[in-house]
C-alpha cells in the first residue's frame, strides 16, 4: 500500500468538511453567505487538487427541514449528515436553546476517509476540533481551517497548517443572488 509520501508526483486528494451550524453563524456574524458550489469550486481550481469527498453538517428543526437546501448540496456532490435539534435550558440566562452538535460524526467521517485524501479544509471554529487536527496531521495531512476572526477558538487556529478568514475570499465563495 503506497503511503502519502510516495504520492507527491500525483494529484493532490482534498476532503472538505463544512461544520453547517458553525458556518451559519460565521456568516451571519460577517453579514453575507458564501456559496456551496462557488467553495467547490474555490477550493478545486488548480488542476492539480483532486476533490475526493464534501461533506456538509447539519441540524434539523425536523427530517423536513432545508429540504430544499439539502437537495442542492447533494446534487452539488456534497455527502450530507444531519442530526434533530436538541432543546437545552440555560441556567445562566434563563432562556431555551437548540443544538444539534455534530463534532462528533465530522471527526469519524475525517478518520474513517483519511486514507483517500492528503489535504482537509474544515470550515468551523470549533475549538473541540484541536485534538483530531492534531492526529490528522501526524499522518502528515495538511489541514486548513477556514473560519472568521472572533469565531475560530485560538486552540484550533494553533494546531492547523493554515487558517483562511472567509472574509478574505468573499469575492471567490460569496452567494450572488441572481
Amino acid at each position: 500500500m503506497e503511503n502519502k509520501n510516495e504520492r507527491k508526483y500525483l494529484r493532490e486528494r482534498l476532503s472538505i468538511f463544512v461544520d453547517g451550524n458553525n458556518m451559519f453563524y460565521a456568516q451571519q456574524k460577517n453579514g453575507w453567505f458564501f456559496d456551496p458550489r462557488r467553495v467547490l469550486d474555490y477550493f478545486t481550481k488548480d488542476p492539480n487538487v483532486q476533490l475526493i469527498n464534501a461533506f456538509w453538517y447539519t441540524g434539523l428543526k425536523d427530517s423536513q427541514d432545508q429540504r430544499g437546501f439539502r437537495d442542492a448540496l447533494i446534487s452539488l456532490g456534497y455527502t450530507v449528515r444531519t442530526k434533530i435539534l436538541k432543546e437545552y435550558y440555560d441556567d445562566s440566562s434563563g432562556r431555551y436553546s437548540q443544538k444539534a452538535n455534530l463534532d462528533i460524526e465530522i471527526v469519524v467521517d475525517m478518520f474513517n476517509t483519511v486514507e483517500q485524501y492528503d489535504r482537509v479544509i474544515l470550515f468551523s471554529g470549533d475549538g473541540d476540533f484541536e485534538r483530531a487536527i492534531e492526529l490528522l496531521r501526524s499522518k502528515n495531512t495538511h489541514i486548513t481551517v477556514v473560519s472568521t476572526e472572533g469565531m475560530i477558538a485560538r486552540e484550533l487556529r494553533n494546531a492547523t497548517d493554515r487558517y483562511i478568514d472567509l472574509n478574505d475570499i468573499r469575492s471567490s465563495i460569496e452567494k450572488n443572488d441572481y
